[in-house]
């Protein structure tokens, strides 16, 4: 009588996947809360965490709503229907057009009971709409690779000649108006103008994150950034120098004229009709000239997902807790290019539902998300954070989200907003999560307001991930491993250690970055602490009591993962 009861409050497809004995109900029930809190759909959850076979979950779906079931590798895709559906909607509903036969378009999904996506896609492309159904981890697959051949993203820029280097479509970032437009000048001869292009090709293609161009007494060179390691990638004739600056100047709309302090502008590179890429420039005055640093924005990697960024599967579930409450604050700290944003971000992505009004003031905006209010901040026209909080607070928020704490009244703003029934987000510069605590009463904030209203910190750094194809087995002594923070236990269990090699496939051994994380939630004993006056480490060592790990110890992890090598432990945390 009780699993009666039970199984009468599931309906579709987890009843079906019950009933055919594929899975428990308290399993489903679990994992069905657990998808909605991450904001993901639940075929997606189960077969992510390995709990459900994709195919199981494919042909239950079939049979249970009559809908015909494919298999998507015996399917060509035709990037000519997948154009039909906007890229916005395939990405958030995770569907793919497979084909179109007179006013009727097919489209692959694991659950036919999304309607809300058919609906969408009926309404956009003015077709009726049939489902129907594919395996959940071909269609992620199949659909990223066809977004991509689509969107010419990468798969465009391998070789020069697919783009025309003397006409490329850029500009500056904020395009105010059209009359604000710049012309092409002197500046701007056919030389300077596709190597700038090309540089600018050259880092996006290769997956830099930052680009560089230096001017000295008798060389000028160009580096760019790969996974945090800066190297030199060019060096153009010094009397290139000027002209290379100027043009980046047109590019983002700066004063050519004025060389004597800092600029910052932002340019917009157009590689498509569906794909552009933004570049923050940042120009300042050295010795021979001014050198010029890109920051290149990719807006596709807050999309990336919380699973992508690195966290632990504890550190992972505390984050998107805090995430799920209606109230409180959630601060990510770390040095610069450590991927503070990218962490808040992707919260916000999790955030980014219908029901929820979610404004951002940052210093700029570097990644732009559809469905967010985004806020650059202006201290030159009174635009401060501070005044953007106050200004947000007046326009109906649930969701707050400052680039930095900086000041005490903006801290003090914001933990007003969290402490009235709003979510806020931000970032602090300080070295670990203790220390957060530490900085904020340092500014003048009280303990009790710190102690009541911050539900989380965030302490992170990025390290370099270890090349799949060519990392070996390295062969560390005992003494060595104990000196660098590895248990006996640990030891005794026959630990693996893996060290960066190189080859054509990477960068000296290394492809990629992953998060280095410290998460650790302000519980009831670590409030007490900073009431009563406690410092960083008093902190640190409550929070190491109630299973908090540290950087370093998470940093450990990872190497004992294989994901990365202890050398580069060692360059990013500190023991």
């Amino acid at each position: 009588m009780a699993v009666t009861a039970i199984k009468a409050t599931l309906s579709g497809l987890p009843r079906r996947l019950v009933a055919d004995g594929l899975i428990e109900e308290a399993t489903i029930l679990e994992a069905a809360d657990a998808a909605k809190k991450e904001g993901a759909s639940l075929v997606s959850y189960l077969v992510g965490k390995q709990q459900l076979a994709a195919r199981d979950v494919a042909i239950a779906a079939a049979e249970e709503f009559g809908v015909p079931l494919m298999d998507l590798d015996a399917l060509e895709i035709d990037l000519g229907i997948v154009k039909l559906v906007n890229e916005r909607l395939l990405n958030k509903h995770q569907v793919l057009p497979l084909a179109k036969r007179g006013k009727r378009v097919y489209i692959a999904v694991t659950d036919p009971t999304n309607l809300h996506a058919l609906d969408e896609i009926k309404f956009q492309t003015g077709l009726s709409v049939d489902a129907v159904v594919v395996d959940q981890d071909k269609l992620v697959d199949r659909l990223a690779k066809a977004l991509e051949a689509v969107d010419t993203s990468m798969s465009a820029l391998a070789g020069e000649n697919d783009f025309d280097l003397d006409n490329l479509e850029v500009g500056a970032g904020d395009e105010d108006s059209a009359a604000d437009q710049v012309t092409r000048d002197d500046v701007d001869d056919a030389p300077v103008v596709r190597f700038v292009n090309k540089v600018l090709l050259d880092g996006i293609k290769r997956g830099a994150s930052d680009i560089h161009f230096e001017p000295y007494e008798k060389a000028f060179r160009v580096r760019m950034r790969f996974d945090g390691v800066l190297k030199e990638i060019a060096l153009p004739p010094v009397a290139l120098s000027p002209k290379v600056v100027a043009r980046l100047k047109v590019m983002s709309r700066l004063d050519i004229a004025e060389r004597r302090v800092p600029q910052d502008g932002r340019i917009k590179m157009r590689l498509s009709k569906n794909r552009a890429i933004d570049f923050r420039v940042s120009t300042c005055p050295t010795l021979f000239g001014e050198k010029v640093v890109l920051r290149i924005l990719d807006p596709s990697s807050a999309k990336l997902g919380i699973e992508a960024l690195g966290y632990e599967d504890q550190q992972r579930h505390l984050y998107t807790h805090a995430l799920s409450q209606p109230y409180g604050m959630i601060l990510v700290t770390g040095p610069t290019g450590s991927g503070k944003t990218v962490s808040l971000y992707t919260g916000l992505n999790i955030l980014n539902t219908e029901d929820r009004n979610i404004s951002t003031a940052e210093d700029p905006a570097e990644i732009n998300l559809e469905g967010i209010n985004q806020v650059n901040v202006n201290p030159k026209v009174g635009l401060t954070f501070a005044s953007a909080l106050k200004a947000f607070l007046r326009q109906d928020p649930d969701v707050i989200m400052v680039g930095e704490i900086r000041d005490l009244e903006t801290a003090e703003i914001a933990i007003k907003a969290a402490q009235t029934g709003h979510l806020v987000l931000s970032t602090v510069h300080t070295n670990d999560a203790p220390k957060t605590l530490t900085r904020l009463v340092d500014m003048g904030v009280k303990p009790y307001a710190i102690a009541s209203t911050l539900s989380l910190v965030i302490a992170q750094r990025l390290a370099r991930r270890l090349c799949g194809n060519c990392k070996e087995v390295v062969d560390i002594p005992r003494e060595a491993l104990l000196k660098e923070g590895f248990t006996e236990q640990q030891i005794d269990a026959g630990l693996t250690i893996y060290g960066p090699v190189g080859c054509s496939q990477c960068n000296s051994g290394y492809k990629g970055r992953v998060g280095v994380y410290q998460v650790m939630p302000v519980s009831e004993d670590i409030g007490r602490i900073i009431m009563e006056g406690g410092n960083a480490m008093q902190i640190a060592e409550q929070a190491t009591v109630e299973g908090v790990w540290d950087l370093r110890r998470a940093g450990l992890q990872k190497v004992l993962d294989g994901v990365t090598g202890l050398e580069e432990i060692n360059r990013v945390t500190i023991d």
